[in-house]
């Protein structure tokens, strides 16, 4: 995917790894984006505030303060997508940055593709959640592969045929859903779906969610709608 140079993505790189820095700075401009790239932690919150770029890929371990911290700050101004960029390729480190507003969690090493896909799907979930934000759902139906998704009418469908959910599971899709594309954290559903402060075993998360996905993918050949984030969460397919 590329964007026209007259509406040009700005993406804003936080990186100190130079070969890293490299690699996205060129796959970025090669596509068509715009970038700012700061070095360290301090930089890229200066960077954040002052451009408000379009979307912010951020690494974990940087110089002079933790990923994390610079994500609680520009989080605490921004609304903007970030994703997580990192060679912290373990469970905590992934829950902590979604449960603190990270939109994605990139591992090093990835390829073009892999980078390009996570960026488009930030931006997508990006412009949805402004178009909707008057409104927690959107009013028209959502139409995901071979599903159909009716909020107000309350109804799933599967190439035309009904899907019959209990309400915890079409609570769950619909969370999922109004996220699609983004992983939603356990902590996240439970919260969602549930009602705060509640107390909600993972293993009865992944029992509901495990009945969800075995009744939307009866007849898809195949194909999963949901995916498993494993020990992170769970992501409804954005196409």
């Amino acid at each position: 995917m590329t964007f026209e140079s007259s509406n040009r993505t700005l993406a804003l790189i936080v990186e100190d790894d130079r070969p890293v820095r490299t690699f996205i700075t060129a796959t970025l401009g090669a596509h068509g984006f715009d970038t700012l790239v700061a070095e360290t932690g301090t930089e890229g919150v200066t960077l954040a505030y002052r451009r408000v770029p379009d979307v912010i890929l951020l690494d974990m371990g940087l110089p002079d303060i933790d990923g994390m911290d610079v994500l609680t700050r520009i989080r605490a101004g921004l609304d903007v997508p970030i994703i997580i960029v990192s060679a912290r390729d373990n469970e905590r480190a992934k829950v902590s940055a979604l449960d603190a507003g990270a939109d994605d969690y990139l591992n090093k090493p990835f390829g073009t593709g892999e980078l390009l896909a996570r960026i488009r799907v930030s931006l997508r979930h990006a412009q949805r959640a402004r178009q909707t934000s008057v409104s927690h759902h959107p009013s028209e139906t959502v139409e995901i592969g071979r599903l159909l998704f009716d909020h107000e009418r309350r109804c799933v469908s599967i190439e035309g045929t009904p899907v019959h959910l209990t309400p915890i599971e079409f609570r769950l899709l619909d969370e999922l859903v109004v996220h699609r594309g983004k992983v939603l954290t356990h902590a996240h559903l439970v919260d969602r779906v549930w009602g705060p402060g509640q107390h909600v075993d993972r293993h009865n998360v992944r029992v509901f969610m495990a009945t969800l996905r075995r009744k939307l993918e009866r007849n898809m050949d195949g194909v999963r709608l949901i995916e498993t984030e494993v020990g992170v969460g769970y992501r409804l397919r954005d196409s």
